[in-house]
């Protein structure tokens, strides 16, 4: 690989290679969104003719999406702020405690994210079911922050272990108590994680399908599981204008994770600048 990266004729032939796989991975958004323009009543590709109707039908009297995408909404902002409870907590016991068994409570919490979707959906269900909690928002929040948590959980690990502990033990020595460095010296590091774990767990839960379709009913019916009823039972141009939506706000998500990223990548470093400025000692005594 490197040999081919030295002369002019791999660099090209790499250079093609990734825009070919860039285009063919870009390909069904590209087509989406196109689609999302056409007047055919059948979404056909490509189109024929030009039109924003099925967009300004998606707000329009008597339409089921401004209720479907209320509802995901408000379930997205529920999963998100208990994923974020269940992420700082868990993150925090598995990088800042000497946990028993420390791997396989990390593998329990990711366990989730390795079994099947429509599995944890038929559980969940059969959970709810019981207790009559069928359609209701929380009981959907709820299942959707199974599959939250662990992501919001696999970020905030990795952003914690990306703290340098030299900061917090140089707290500890000036007298700091636990709550004390974990408010003024780890969350706000660890605030750019935070932000791109609570993003992550919103898009997952905004997206979900499976369990909404299990614990929605007739009068709950979030956004994905809106989207698959119109492609099952109605033919409705429509989902490509939401769909295309959806896409714009994905990246835009990302986007403004990269951004609070960015933003956060000089404050561990501009703050271990002052540690050493000021040689507050390391973790064994020795000065920095």
């Amino acid at each position: 690989m490197m040999e081919l990266r030295r002369t002019l004729a791999g660099r090209v032939t790499l250079t093609a290679v990734a825009t070919v796989i860039l285009l063919f991975l870009a390909l069904p958004i590209i087509v989406i969104i196109v689609t999302s323009f056409s007047n055919n009543a059948f979404a056909a590709f490509p189109p024929k003719a030009w039109t924003l109707n099925w967009y300004t039908s998606l707000f329009a009297d008597g339409s089921k999406w401004p209720a479907a995408l209320s509802l995901s909404a408000l379930v997205a902002c529920l999963s998100t702020v208990f994923s974020l409870v269940i992420g700082v907590t868990a993150a925090t016991a598995l990088t800042r405690s000497e946990l028993p068994l420390r791997s396989a409570v990390y593998a329990l919490v990711l366990g989730p994210l390795l079994i099947p979707q429509i599995v944890t959906a038929l559980g969940l269900f059969l959970l709810f079911e019981p207790a009559s909690m069928l359609g209701s928002p929380l009981a959907i929040a709820l299942g959707h922050t199974v599959l939250a948590s662990p992501i919001a959980v696999l970020i905030l690990v990795a952003t914690l272990r990306g703290i340098d502990e030299r900061l917090e033990d140089a707290a500890a020595s000036m007298g700091a108590g636990r709550l004390t460095i974990a408010r003024r010296i780890t969350f706000p590091l660890a605030a750019p994680g935070m932000i791109a774990a609570a993003i992550f767990s919103f898009i997952t839960s905004f997206d979900e399908f499976y369990i909404s379709q299990f614990l929605s009913s007739v009068d709950t019916v979030t956004l994905p599981v809106q989207i698959y009823n119109s492609l099952t039972f109605d033919i409705d141009p429509s989902v490509t204008a939401i769909s295309a939506l959806l896409i714009a706000g994905a990246i835009l998500a990302l986007a403004l994770v990269a951004l609070v990223r960015w933003l956060g990548s000089g404050r561990q470093d501009s703050l271990l600048s002052v540690e050493n400025t000021a040689g507050i000692a390391a973790p064994g005594g020795e000065a920095v």
